[in-house]
């Protein structure tokens, strides 16, 4: 796994060569992709040596200007805006503090929610708790040792989710961009470091896809899924952060249609209810948002 100083660096010449030099009003270049340094250092107001030893990871660490003056040069979206302060200033983290376990008031919101299928996730997509609903819709989290109840462990090497979305490689995309982020913002999770080196090198999606440094925070959307039993299901999904606990992701799922509410319904009537409220473990960190 590189470090957040080497990360900086690549990410700032992967952002480079991905612009397009006439957008710019800038001749295209023929042999390299994307701008030059000194065209991103021109844009930013900054030297060209100092873009060179950004990209060559030589030890600096810039101010906030300096940061925010590549966001604007590189026309960064605010997700990888974000990404790219957290590289930069990594700011320490309290990694005590992350959670491990669901707090009790959210693990009851997430039974509450029934029949709408919730469930409860870390920073590192750790299921923390679930309903019955979900785990009617997806998978059985409570048949699953805890270190690999995680989403994106599930999404990528569980043999039934492999299929389970109809958009597999947005959904796989997405997920992995928002660990991206995740690992940006908590640079000393040995956890999520972890779940990010076993995942590279035993996934060749997983390898290819982390290599294209996406980097995207997906609050709400829509996706299709093909259930074994149910067929085939539209859904609208809701992801909500609880004020006192920002690295926990509260996800809530509803029938996109009237077809996929009817098939929802039958799937949520089948669920045996004394299975609703199940706080669980974190994922060990052996660590896409379903």
């Amino acid at each position: 796994m590189t470090t957040p100083t080497v990360e900086l660096g690549a990410f700032l010449r992967a952002r480079r060569e991905r612009l397009d030099p006439r957008d710019f009003g800038l001749p295209p270049r023929r042999r390299t992709p994307g701008l030059r340094r000194e065209d991103v250092a021109e844009l930013a107001g900054i030297s060209v040596d100092y873009i060179v030893r950004l990209e060559q990871a030589r030890g600096l660490r810039p101010s906030a200007d300096v940061v925010e003056a590549l966001a604007g040069a590189l026309r960064l979206a605010p997700d990888e805006r974000a990404y790219l302060f957290d590289l930069a200033r990594q700011r320490p983290r309290d990694t005590d503090r992350l959670a491990t376990t669901a707090a009790p008031p959210l693990a009851r919101l997430v039974a509450d929610l029934s029949p709408l299928p919730a469930m409860l996730l870390n920073h590192r997509y750790d299921v923390l708790a679930w309903n019955a609903g979900m785990a009617r819709l997806m998978v059985d989290f409570g048949t699953l040792p805890p270190s690999r109840r995680n989403a994106v462990w599930i999404c990528l090497m569980h043999p039934r989710v492999r299929e389970f979305y109809v958009d597999r490689e947005r959904v796989v995309r997405d997920g992995i961009a928002h660990l991206r982020t995740a690992w940006a913002a908590h640079p000393d999770d040995r956890a999520l470091t972890g779940l990010i080196a076993e995942l590279t090198d035993g996934d060749a999606e997983f390898a290819r896809l982390w290599a294209e440094r996406d980097v995207k925070v997906n609050a709400r959307g829509r996706k299709v899924v093909r259930h074994p039993e149910a067929g085939v299901l539209a859904l609208h999904f809701e992801t909500l952060r609880p004020v006192q606990d920002p690295d926990q992701l509260l996800v809530i799922h509803r029938a996109a249609d009237d077809e996929s509410q009817a098939a929802l319904d039958r799937l949520t009537r089948a669920a045996a209810p004394a299975s609703a409220p199940i706080p669980a473990r974190s994922a060990s960190g052996a660590a896409c948002r379903p």
